[in-house]
């Protein structure tokens, strides 16, 4: 039974049913999905999610990366109450503006970095990305560069699903489709020491995939160069947490080229990493910062650009009129959400917990499943972090056909009560940044499980 009261009381095969027959997902194999079934979440509390059939679930992907408050916080629904009632819509157009879309630009010029003070709200992660190649192109052009247009990305990076955001993403299978990328964006290789730094250490591999962007900076012509765009760990990309020498050599080129740097906060952002940015835990000083998923914990959707006073002058100076924008930028309900949100951070001390309390602890406990026979490299930083499934964990080798242990990993999860992701064959976890100690110690528990169920089913299927 459904525990939403405006919802018809259904049964698990006939909401499925429905589903099959009206319900396009995003990232889905209809086929594969129509004969397995849609899994149904009827509600939510605290860290664990609850099935159409009464399962309850430990939730270690914050729903996709952005639950970071967990469910059920009253806060963020009495915010979206209160200013439904009093202003439920209105736009940002035409010399116009709200209470609450005010409040959050001083709220985020407050806890970003000292060279943000300027916003630009756009509805999503992805629309955030799009307001990048348009801000940045802009930029050089009143810049009386109007040639700097092409923008560097990384191969295997995820910067959403549109046009521009797929494009700046450099994932072949959607790049595969409706003839992306989209001209003037290129990528070069990942900082992904564990895939392919070979017999290079951490450290010396960090230089030479940083490095690689200078080649390409130097390939193109430094005049055509728009920007670097990169996320500080690459997360649907498999937790891809850069070597430590990466991000200071990687500043350092784009300083001598005079090209903008993107941080992509998308998903490191609002305390994630146990700092308030991702560019912050590795030092960086990037010009424009996506944001999204953690500004409103995913209660409502909102994203944005934090744009650095530098690049601001200009937009906001130079140009005249920016041709952008989007209905629900800066939407009154998302941005009130959104600033209860950030309240409930900086008045819990959440960034700080995760960064010298649960994110350790949570590291600690994640590091111990690299003793199972399955687990080639536990990665984490704050609490994001990765398990690579290998073949043999000497060599660092993969399995002869990718990705099938992974997705019997992640079905072992969740017969244990677990979301983790898989990608390819690495499992990936983001959870709720408020869980205690109790529920990590269950998370490392069911995922054991699951690395000890995976093993069993891949050795009789001959996958292991």
């Amino acid at each position: 039974m459904s525990s939403s009261s405006f919802l018809p009381s259904r049964s698990t095969a006939e909401w499925q049913a429905l589903d099959a027959s009206h319900y396009i997902h995003p990232f889905t194999d209809h086929a594969a999905l129509g004969r397995k079934g849609t899994r149904v979440i009827s509600r939510a509390e605290g860290v664990y999610l609850y099935d159409s059939d009464g399962r309850q679930i430990l939730d270690g992907m914050s729903g996709l990366w952005c639950v970071n408050l967990g469910y059920g916080r009253r806060e963020l629904a009495d915010a979206a109450y209160r200013q439904l009632l009093e202003l439920p819509y209105y736009n940002s157009f035409f010399q116009v503006a709200h209470p609450p879309a005010i409040e959050l630009s001083r709220l985020l010029a407050e806890v970003t970095p000292p060279q943000f003070k300027h916003v630009f709200f756009t509805g999503s992660g992805s629309e955030a990305n799009d307001t990048v190649v348009r801000s940045v192109r802009r930029y050089w052009e009143l810049m009386g560069q109007p040639q700097r247009t092409v923008i560097i990305s990384r191969t295997n990076a995820y910067h959403g699903s549109t046009m521009a955001g797929a494009s700046l993403g450099g994932m072949a299978p959607m790049h595969a489709q409706g003839g992306l990328p989209i001209p003037g964006i290129v990528h070069i290789r990942q900082p992904y020491w564990y895939a392919e730094g070979g017999d290079l250490s951490p450290e010396e591999f960090g230089r030479v995939a940083a490095r690689a962007l200078e080649e390409k900076i130097l390939e193109i012509g430094p005049e055509r160069i728009a920007a670097f765009i990169g996320e500080p760990i690459q997360g649907a990309g498999g937790v891809i947490i850069p070597p430590a020498t990466y991000w200071p050599e990687i500043q350092k080129i784009v300083d001598r080229f005079g090209i903008l740097l993107i941080a992509d906060e998308v998903i490191c952002g609002f305390g994630r990493t146990g700092e308030w940015f991702g560019s912050q835990y590795f030092g960086i000083k990037p010009d424009l910062m996506p944001i999204a998923k953690g500004m409103s914990s995913g209660y409502l959707p909102i994203g944005g650009v934090m744009i650095a006073d530098r690049v601001a002058e200009v937009l906001t100076e130079k140009g005249g009129e920016f041709a952008h924008g989007f209905t629900y930028s800066g939407h009154p309900a998302a941005c009130a959400v959104a600033c209860a949100t950030i309240n409930i951070l900086r008045n819990e001390g959440i960034v700080e917990r995760v960064r010298d309390d649960i994110g350790p602890y949570l590291q600690g406990r994640w590091r111990e499943l690299a003793d199972h026979p399955l687990v080639g490299e536990a990665r984490m930083v704050g609490m994001i972090g990765a398990l690579e499934l290998t073949a043999d964990k000497a060599r660092r080798q993969r399995f002869a056909e990718q990705g099938e242990v992974g997705t019997l990993c992640r079905d072992a999860c969740i017969s244990n009560g677990l979301v983790m992701r898989a990608v390819r064959d690495t499992m990936i976890v983001a959870p709720p940044l408020v869980m205690t100690r109790a529920h990590v110690d269950e998370l490392i528990d069911k995922a054991r499980k699951a690395l000890d169920a995976t093993l069993q089913e891949g050795r009789k299927l001959g996958k292991i």
